[in-house]
C-alpha cells in the first residue's frame, strides 16, 4: 500500500490525435515541479495521470500543493493504492478516509471497474465499501445526490485505488503547449495577473521589466523578482530581462510635450520588448492593461501604443474591473507584494493632464525629436538577465 496522486487532465481530452503530445508535456511539467521532493513514477491511463512516489518519506502535502499549481490539471486527488481484493479494500477504506469522514454528515460510494474480471459488480463493490464505512462511522448517512464526501473505489488492472473528494486543479493548458510570449511586467497589481492568465492558456513566459535608477530603487526590482517567483509557481521558470530606462525617460521629459509623456514612453517600451521577444523566439507581447483604467489605456491610446510594434499584443485583463483583477491577485498570492511601497518607472514623470484621445500623427511628430533607434539600442545593451525559478 502507498499513497499516490490521481490527476484528471480535463481539457486535454478534446485534443484528438494530438492528445498524447499534450499529456506528455503535462507530465514533463509535473515531473519538473516534483523533482526536488523525491523520485516518482508517472503513468498515463484512462484520461488520468497517476503519480506514484518511489522514495520513502515523501511530503505528500507538498506534492499535493505543487500539483495543484500545474496548468493543464482539471482536478486531482490523493488516493491509496492497495491490493486488488475486497479484504484489503474493506480494511483500508475507512482508515484512509477517516479524516474526511469523521466530521462529515453524508457520504456516497462509487465503485468503478476497468477490470471486468473482478468478481463484484460496481454496485456490489459500492455497497460493501459503504457498509464497511458505516460500521466505522455510524453517524454518517448515505446521500446519493449531494454527499459531503464522495468515496470512489476504482478497480484497475493491477491495483485498487481508494480516494475521497477531488480537489480542483489550476485548469487551463499545460505550460509550453501554446508557444512563447513576452510579458511587460511592472511592480503593480495588473501585469502579474496578466502573466498568470496567459500562462494558463499554455504560453511559456519571458518577462521584460523597465527600471529607472535613481528614480526607482533596487527594492522595486526585487519586488518584480518576488512577483514573478509567485507566477512561476504556476507557469514554470521565467527569464527576466531588466532594461535600464532612465535615459529614454529623461529624453522624453526634455523633448516631448508633457501631456503625451506616458504614451511615448509606452511606445518605447513596446518596441524594446518586441526586440527582446524576437531574440527569445517569442511570438506575442502581453500587457496588464484594462480598458479605461487610466489615461494611457483608452481605446485611442491603446491603438497608438500597438502601432509601435508589428507583433500581436495580448491583453487578458482588457474587459476586467479592478476588483476582478485584485481577486485573482489574491488567489495567486501576488497582491500583498504588489502593494509594497516601491514604485516602478511607470510612475516617473507622470503628466498632470495626460492625453486621453491622442492622435498617432502627434506622437510620431514628437518622437522625431528623439534618436529612437540609438536610445533603444543602448537600453537593450544595458539589459540584465535573471532566471526566475519557482
Amino acid at each position: 500500500m502507498k499513497e499516490i496522486i490521481l490527476i484528471k487532465n480535463g481539457e486535454l481530452a478534446l485534443k484528438g490525435l494530438n492528445r498524447s503530445t499534450f499529456e506528455d508535456i503535462l507530465i514533463k511539467n509535473i515531473r519538473r515541479r516534483l523533482k526536488p521532493l523525491g523520485e516518482f513514477e508517472y503513468r498515463k491511463e484512462q484520461s488520468t495521470v497517476t503519480v506514484v512516489p518511489l522514495s520513502d518519506g515523501v511530503d505528500m502535502d507538498e506534492v499535493s500543493d505543487r500539483v495543484g499549481r500545474v496548468f493543464g490539471i482539471a482536478c486531482y486527488s490523493r488516493a491509496l493504492q492497495t491490493e486488488k481484493n475486497m479484504e484489503a479494500i474493506l480494511e483500508n477504506a475507512p482508515i484512509y478516509l477517516a479524516e474526511q469522514l469523521k466530521n462529515a454528515k453524508t457520504f456516497k460510494v462509487e465503485g468503478k471497474r476497468s477490470d471486468k474480471k473482478f468478481p463484484l459488480t460496481s454496485p456490489e463493490l459500492s455497497a460493501q465499501v459503504g457498509g464497511a464505512i458505516l460500521e466505522k462511522f455510524p453517524h454518517l448517512k448515505v446521500d446519493v445526490k449531494n454527499p459531503e464526501v464522495l468515496v470512489t473505489v476504482e478497480i484497475r488492472e493491477k491495483f485498487a485505488f481508494i480516494r475521497g473528494n477531488q480537489t480542483k486543479g489550476a485548469g487551463g493548458m499545460p505550460s509550453g503547449t501554446a508557444g512563447r510570449a513576452t510579458i511587460l511586467i511592472s511592480g503593480g497589481i495588473d501585469s502579474p495577473v496578466a502573466a498568470y492568465m496567459m500562462a494558463k492558456r499554455g504560453l511559456s513566459l519571458t518577462a521584460v521589466h523597465f527600471a529607472s535608477p535613481p528614480y526607482t530603487s533596487p527594492q522595486s526590482e526585487m519586488k518584480v523578482h518576488d512577483l514573478l517567483r509567485q507566477v512561476s509557481k504556476y507557469s514554470g521558470n521565467i527569464t527576466l530581462f531588466t532594461v535600464g530606462f532612465t535615459e529614454i525617460q529623461e529624453q522624453i521629459r526634455d523633448n516631448c510635450p508633457e501631456d503625451i509623456f506616458t504614451l511615448v514612453m509606452r511606445r518605447f517600451m513596446m518596441r524594446i520588448a518586441e526586440k527582446i521577444a524576437e531574440r527569445e523566439d517569442c511570438k506575442a507581447l502581453i500587457t496588464g492593461e484594462s480598458l479605461g483604467q487610466v489615461a494611457s489605456q483608452t481605446l485611442l491610446a491603446l491603438s497608438c501604443t500597438d502601432a509601435a510594434v508589428s507583433m500581436p499584443v495580448f491583453r487578458p485583463l482588457i474587459g476586467m474591473d479592478k476588483d476582478e483583477i485584485i481577486k485573482i491577485s489574491r488567489k495567486i498570492d501576488t497582491f500583498d507584494i504588489s502593494i509594497e511601497p516601491y514604485e516602478d518607472c511607470c510612475t516617473v514623470f507622470t503628466p498632470k493632464h495626460p492625453k486621453t484621445k491622442p492622435q498617432l500623427s502627434v506622437l510620431l511628430a514628437a518622437e522625431e525629436a528623439l534618436d529612437a533607434d540609438a536610445l533603444i539600442e543602448r537600453a537593450i545593451e544595458n539589459t540584465k538577465l535573471t532566471n526566475i525559478c519557482f
